[in-house]
């Protein structure tokens, strides 16, 4: 199938699907004039690739990880490399969640110190 046709029946845009090909996770053939030729394959290994886009994995970690995602055979070595994402994703929400209750210690202190009635006056004399 052309790049079109793969775009419409994954919902990913003609861009998307160039770029993952940059990256090495995906593969088509060319035509002698070019255009991209798609395997039906390339439909399930796009959902593939976004679910692991969504779940937070960077472009090389899908690449390493697609081949052994795609035939559905899970192997130790798999499921620890997903583990060690999981585990870098938790330390991440983990430092959000640190800066969000910063934040809003940061607001909390503002608004009990907020003074209502008549706002400050500009320096007009600059």
């Amino acid at each position: 199938m052309r790049i079109g046709e793969l775009a419409r029946r994954t919902g990913v845009t003609t861009r998307a699907l160039r770029y993952y090909e940059e990256q090495d996770l995906l593969t088509s053939e060319r035509s002698s004039s070019g255009q991209r030729h798609y395997a039906e394959a390339a439909v399930d290994r796009i959902r593939v690739i976004r679910q692991l886009y969504a779940a937070g994995l960077s472009s090389k970690a899908i690449a390493e990880l697609t081949p052994c995602v795609i035939d559905g055979k899970a192997t130790p070595e798999l499921l620890q490399r997903l583990a060690v994402e999981r585990d870098h994703l938790d330390r991440h929400i983990a430092d959000l969640a640190h800066t969000r209750d910063r934040l809003e210690s940061v607001i909390a202190g503002a608004s009990s110190n907020m003074h209502t009635g008549t706002p400050c006056r500009r320096d007009t004399t600059t």
